[in-house]
């Protein structure tokens, strides 16, 4: 029988520094060592200690790192413990090496960690695989059962979710996972259109489980990037979406709040939310995974969500 395992709700535990709104607790994941930032580890370590020390730093979530960069992580001993996200570049069979690793090192604080299904053949059968190793894991005391596994079913690339997606996400749901959904990267194709990640999110809440999302992410609002002309998504769409869809809106409805652009708009949609709703919707809409972490806090310091914060490099 699969371990039950029920994450801690941060957003709802940890108090927030004053003038931060609590919607945004642990919002953005540093994932600075990954595209399209590429920050040397040693750089991106030194950046994270700066911004969790900054006024901004209950904004500011684990380091997020890929399991082959774990051994240079170790290496460069963290003075002081660093929360970290473990992402597994594997299949299943790459989950234990990984956790074991990250557990083992003292330097380190499992947050959480991350699996994308490898086999589109049967992915049921690889959810199950997954569930099985974390299970594992839990048992044999390498990784607490309240340590998140996020697990990054395949892009839908536009097209209906098929039966073995979904059969996927039921296997997922029995053992309380979390799903990752990947909304950018460096290629055009690969930031989904809104009508994809409004089936997504939809997917996740009819079935109870939270997400995060990942790549792409930067800023509060959709908008198009000028240098490499991607349309991308906004976090602040995706939360009002999430809020949306949990209360019963259509599809059509979640479409129109991801592609929403207009600041004033978002902010109105925002207030009329209230900030109690919005820290709930948080339990659905974990987190996001951002290489840059002052763009996300210079917006919502732009469209007036946080105090005019010192917001600089780090």
């Amino acid at each position: 029988m699969s371990t039950s395992r029920q994450p801690t709700d941060r957003v709802a535990t940890q108090a927030s520094a004053p003038g931060i709104n609590r919607p945004y607790v642990s919002l953005v994941d540093d994932a600075s060592i990954f595209p399209p930032g590429n920050m040397p580890l040693p750089a991106a370590v030194s950046a994270h200690r700066a911004h969790q020390q900054a006024p901004y730093a209950d904004i500011v979530g684990p380091f997020v790192v890929s399991d082959v960069a774990l051994p240079e992580l170790i290496a460069l001993r963290p003075v002081q413990t660093l929360a970290v996200t473990v992402v597994v570049t594997g299949g299943a069979g790459a989950l234990a090496p990984a956790v074991r690793w990250a557990d083992g090192a003292a330097e380190l604080e499992l947050r959480s960690v991350e699996i994308a299904l490898r086999d589109e053949d049967d992915l049921a059968h690889n959810a199950r695989r997954v569930v099985a190793a974390a299970d594992q894991l839990v048992a044999h005391g390498h990784l607490d059962a309240d340590v998140p596994l996020a697990v990054e079913p395949p892009r839908l690339f536009g097209q209906p979710p098929s039966h073995s997606w979904h059969a996927a996400l039921d296997e997922l749901a029995a053992s309380d996972l979390r799903l990752k959904f990947r909304t950018g990267g460096v290629h055009a194709d690969d930031f989904p259109p809104a009508s994809e990640l409004a089936t997504c999110i939809e997917s996740a809440l009819d079935r109870e489980l939270r997400f995060k999302c990942t790549a792409g992410l930067h800023h509060a609002l959709r908008h198009r990037e000028h240098s490499s002309g991607f349309e991308h998504h906004g976090f602040l769409n995706v939360l009002l979406a999430t809020r949306a869809s949990l209360d019963g809106a259509t599809a059509d409805d979640a479409v129109n709040l991801l592609e929403e652009r207009d600041a004033p708009v978002v902010k109105d949609l925002l207030r009329q939310t209230g900030e109690d709703k919005l820290v709930s919707t948080r339990r659905w809409f974990a987190s996001f995974g951002s290489c840059s972490v002052l763009d996300p806090v210079q917006d919502l310091v732009a469209l007036g969500l946080l105090p005019d914060l010192p917001v600089g490099a780090a």
